[in-house]
C-alpha cells in the first residue's frame, strides 16, 4: 500500500492550515508538519507504518520561509533509521510544490531514503548560541490572526539590515505568551521587555530603537506583571 504525505513547514494562520488540509484531501495524501504545528511528520509517518503502509512518498509545500527541503529530508531519514524493522519504503520529493499541478511530477521524481541520512544533529548545532538577545515572537491562534506572521517577517528583514545574526539575536517563534488582547504579542530577553500591537513598523522599530540603539520602545511596551501585589 502506498501512502502519500503533504508536509507544511508550519500551520501558519488558521486560514493557511485549512488551505493545505483542503490541497492534501484534493491530492490524496495526509498532512503533516515539520515545526508548530500537529500532527508533526514523524506521528504520521508511525501512524501511517502502523497501518501497513509498505511505501510512503512525502512531498513538501509552503518552502517560502522556514525549513528547506533538505530539513524535510533529514528528519524523514531520521524517523526512517530509528522506526526499526517493518519501516516502510520512504521517498522524498526533490523540490517544494508550489502549484497543485505540479504534484504529480513531484512523486514521480521522489528519490527514495536509503539510510540514516545527514541526521539531526552536527557540530555546528552543538553549543547554546552566543547571542546577546532572544526574541519571541508569539505565533498563537490570536497573535497569528491579528498578524504576527508579518510581524515575524518584518523582524527578519530589520535584523538583515543592520547586520544581526544569530549571535546578536535569536529569534524564535513560540506559541500562546498570553496577554491575547494585545496581539501580536512580543517579547524580548534577557531584558524582560514585552511588547503589544506589534505591526511590521512596529518590528522595525523593535530592531533599530532597542536591539540596535539600547533603548525600548515605549509605545508598544506592556507593563509586566510580576506578582498578584503588582495586579491593578
Amino acid at each position: 500500500m502506498t501512502a502519500f504525505v503533504l508536509v507544511g513547514t508550519s500551520p501558519g494562520d488558521p486560514a493557511r492550515r485549512r488551505e493545505l488540509l483542503g490541497l492534501a484531501r484534493r491530492v490524496g495524501a495526509e498532512l503533516a508538519f515539520l515545526q508548530l504545528g500537529s500532527p508533526g511528520l514523524g506521528t504520521t509517518l508511525t501512524r501511517l507504518a502502523d497501518d501497513g503502509a509498505t511505501r510512503v512518498v512525502v512531498v513538501g509545500v509552503g518552502g517560502a520561509t522556514g525549513p528547506g527541503v533538505s530539513w524535510l529530508r533529514r528528519v524523514a531519514a531520521h524517523w526512517w533509521a530509528t522506526y526499526g524493522a517493518g519501516a516502510p519504503e520512504l521517498l522524498t520529493a526533490p523540490a517544494y510544490l508550489t502549484d497543485e499541478t505540479g504534484w504529480d511530477d513531484l512523486v514521480s521524481r521522489a528519490r527514495p531514503v536509503t539510510d540514516g541520512g545527514a541526521g539531526l544533529r552536527s557540530g555546528a548545532w552543538e553549543d547554546v548560541p552566543r547571542h546577546r538577545h532572544q526574541v519571541l515572537v508569539c505565533r498563537g491562534p490570536r497573535c497569528t490572526a491579528a498578524g504576527a506572521e508579518a510581524s515575524a517577517g518584518a523582524l527578519v528583514l530589520a535584523l538583515a539590515e543592520h547586520g544581526l545574526g544569530d549571535d546578536d539575536v535569536l529569534l524564535t517563534q513560540t506559541g500562546c505568551q498570553f496577554p491575547c488582547n494585545r496581539a501580536p504579542v512580543v517579547t524580548v530577553h534577557p531584558d524582560d521587555v514585552w511588547y503589544g500591537a506589534v505591526d511590521p513598523a512596529g518590528a522595525a522599530a523593535l530592531v533599530a530603537e532597542h536591539l540596535v540603539g539600547g533603548t525600548p520602545v515605549e509605545r508598544l511596551r506592556l507593563r509586566r506583571v510580576t506578582s498578584r501585589d503588582d495586579r491593578p
